[in-house]
């Protein structure tokens, strides 16, 4: 079973595959947003999809909470430039600095 999460006492979104912790992504809070700075997955659940799983979960929560998401992390930036869906998280006047469109 896979389950995700965030978890605000470690400042990160977790993502557990049968209740064994398999990656995380590490954000700091600021005023109205989350500055993603770190996002890893262990090497023995690589190739599972299990990076992508947890960033979209990290970002539609991001959403609902009508938070904005400024991907300092390279996973997460690459994620939305992969899923322009998630483009308008990234503030317009910050995406010149993500080099975001």
């Amino acid at each position: 079973m896979i389950e995700v999460a965030d978890s605000p006492e470690e400042s990160r979104y977790e993502i557990r595959v049968d209740g064994e912790l398999a990656g995380f992504s590490q954000y700091r809070r600021r005023p109205a947003a989350l500055a993603f700075i770190h996002t890893e997955v262990d090497d023995r659940f690589e190739g599972q999809g299990l990076g992508g799983r947890l960033v979209s979960f990290a970002l539609d929560d991001v959403r609902s909470r009508g938070l904005a998401a400024l991907p300092f992390c390279p996973f997460v930036k690459g994620y939305i430039e992969r899923h322009p869906e998630y483009l308008d998280l990234v503030p317009e006047e910050k995406r010149p600095n993500f080099e975001l469109g």
